[in-house]
């Protein structure tokens, strides 16, 4: 019995971290390209605001991720943002 509760502490240990790291660099990507077409500056200035506010948005990420309840938990709280993200730059991209 002690060593499935180990095998499935090992198992949630690594889907957080693959949630961190590559959930949270989707997440940061996205917001990143939405930030990008959202922000009511000049072109440039926007990419370069967006892309210095996403290492904001990697690290509060990664937070999350560890700081959830449960792997489920921090996958939704990845998962979640980054598709409504994702709609709203297919849905700026469209329109502009």
């Amino acid at each position: 019995m002690k060593s499935n509760e180990g095998l499935r502490y090992r198992v949630g240990v690594a889907s957080r971290a693959i949630a961190a790291i590559l959930g949270g660099y989707a997440l940061a990507a996205v917001s990143t390209a939405m930030m990008a077409l959202a922000l009511p500056m000049a072109r440039a200035d926007a990419v370069l605001t967006a892309t210095l506010l996403s290492f904001t948005v990697y690290v509060c990420a990664v937070i999350w991720v560890f700081a959830a309840r449960d792997a489920v938990r921090a996958w939704l709280g990845i998962g979640v943002p980054t598709l409504l993200l994702g709609l709203g730059v297919m849905a700026l991209r469209s329109a502009g």
